[in-house]
């Protein structure tokens, strides 16, 4: 029957194959070959998970349709007006998706090895809960700042207007915080540049609010902080930002934040829980979700020529090199002058052949070749096109249709995971160990039985009776949705012994 379905067809059983590869951790399309076809098509609602080349025709007949983008923005959509995501806080971030292929693509960059990696960069927006709210795949290392800004624009007509952006350091910039205030977009994020000096000379009473996140004991207060910004006609404007001190007591580090709310009223604790709920011993949601989800894979790899085939300008890097090495060099010879005295002719004249002119003559031609340098960096573009070189290798562009639909059904089942963890909290206390019983429940054997009607899985008790009544609560709670597979069957979860 597998081979007679109708393309309408295959596209939703493919559908829920990456759904069951996701929600079992199945890494890839080439290890269903591990996978017990007859128990997981009952589940997915086939009389079984097809072969190897069957499911690759299924995900390549769906990548060729090129809609990805379309059900994206539509499931975004959907969940946003919905409410099955949170739109206070956005908390924004890249993660680059490495290429280790033979063909040479645009450079993202590893933050934990510290080196440019062939890749793309996945633009993720998530909830205060962990949730995934919007994702975008960008060449190379990507653009945060342009991801904020389209966000905004994107979804102004489904959020709400009190919409905080959170994003880190590589967002900061006085231009870009100048747009998002333009725009009315808010925002907090770290500061990048802070005198932890001056930080440690505050009197600790000027530290006037307290908060407790994660078992660590934080106290704050806030100030102005101003910034200059050069507009198109060359006229210089200030502005203002909110500036948050924060003071960490039990590692004895300060820091600062920055943070822009327009006229609503916002609260420096609100701010600070904000940034304090996305990094540091906070960030779990990717490292998370890269260990529970095979985030890093992409099926069907096809390249295109990229229309981005323009590089950092090298004869500009040159230029700014010699800059420097210029005024290093002028630095050295003003030391060197201070230390010399004139020398002087029996006449009263300054002899020409010291050392003391020889050096003034020096310093002056120095500053002439680096004021003409100086010139000819503003002459210099940033980038250069290298498409006409002699002997140029073309970068590619990866094609992500494919990439696309697979993370988004990790989105999905990223986010229903989270909710289900919900339903559970009534039922256990145990904040901390919340996670990992969920994970305990949808690992148990069970057994499958398959009828007319219904599809109805049985779960092996887990053995301590606390655990077993979430373990329980759960399951009803899943039978209560009354869920159908495609096939029309009700699916059934329940927990019990082995049936005879």
């Amino acid at each position: 029957s597998t081979h007679c379905i109708s393309s309408a067809a295959s596209d939703v059983y493919k559908r829920q194959v990456f759904i069951m590869m996701v929600s079992r951790n199945i890494r890839s399309l080439e290890q269903l070959k591990n996978v017990y076809k007859r128990e997981a098509g009952l589940i997915v609602g086939l009389g079984r998970i097809p072969s190897k080349p069957k499911a690759w025709e299924w995900f390549y007949r769906a990548a060729h349709l090129n809609v990805a983008q379309k059900v994206l923005d539509d499931l975004f959509r959907y969940q946003i007006r919905s409410g099955l995501v949170g739109v206070h806080f956005l908390f924004t971030d890249g993660h680059l998706l490495p290429y280790t292929g033979k063909e040479k693509v645009h450079c993202g960059y590893n933050t934990q090895r510290g080196i440019p990696f062939p890749g793309q960069t996945n633009m993720v927006t998530c909830d205060a809960t962990g949730r995934i709210v919007d994702f975008d795949i960008q060449e190379g290392t990507g653009d945060l700042r342009g991801h904020i800004s389209t966000l905004s624009d994107r979804w102004s007509d489904d959020m709400s207007k009190k919409v905080i952006h959170v994003f880190d350091r590589e967002g900061y910039g006085a231009d870009f915080f100048y747009g998002l205030r333009e725009k009315g977009v808010c925002f907090v994020t770290w500061d990048k540049y802070v005198n932890h000096g001056k930080l440690a000379q505050i009197p600790d009473e000027q530290f006037s609010g307290e908060l407790e996140l994660n078992g660590k004991k934080y106290r704050y207060f806030e100030q102005i902080k101003e910034f200059n910004v050069t507009k198109n006609e060359g006229v210089k404007e200030t502005f203002s930002l909110r500036h948050l001190i924060l003071w960490n007591i039990e590692t004895n580090r300060r820091t600062a934040g920055l943070a822009y709310t327009a006229d609503y009223e916002i609260s420096t604790k609100d701010c600070m829980l904000g940034i304090l709920n996305r990094w540091g011993a906070s960030e779990n949601t990717f490292k998370h979700l890269k260990d529970k989800h095979p985030f890093h894979y992409h099926p069907g790899f096809k390249l295109i020529k990229s229309e981005k085939q323009d590089v950092a300008n090298p004869i500009l890097k040159e230029l700014k090199a010699l800059v420097a090495k210029i005024k290093k060099h002028i630095t050295w010879l003003k030391v060197k002058f201070i230390d010399t005295k004139p020398v002087f002719n029996k006449d009263g004249s300054e002899r020409k052949n010291s050392i003391h002119v020889n050096l003034k003559m020096k310093i002056s031609e120095e500053e002439v070749i680096l004021k003409q340098t100086r010139e000819d960096v503003k002459k210099e573009p940033e980038r250069v096109n290298t498409s006409d070189l002699e002997d140029y290798c073309e970068r590619k562009r990866i094609n992500n249709e494919g990439k696309k639909l697979f993370d988004l059904i990790t989105s999905c089942v990223w986010n229903a995971q989270k909710e289900m963890v919900n339903w559970i909290r009534p039922h256990w206390k145990l904040e901390n160990e919340i996670v990992d019983l969920f994970y305990a429940i949808t690992e148990c054997h069970g057994w499958i039985r398959s009828t007319k009607e219904e599809v109805r899985v049985r779960l092996e008790p887990l053995e301590q009776p606390s655990r077993r009544s979430a373990q329980e609560q759960l399951c009803r709670k899943l039978t209560f949705l009354a869920a159908r597979l495609p096939n029309g069957k009700q699916m059934i979860i329940e927990v019990g012994q082995a049936p005879k």
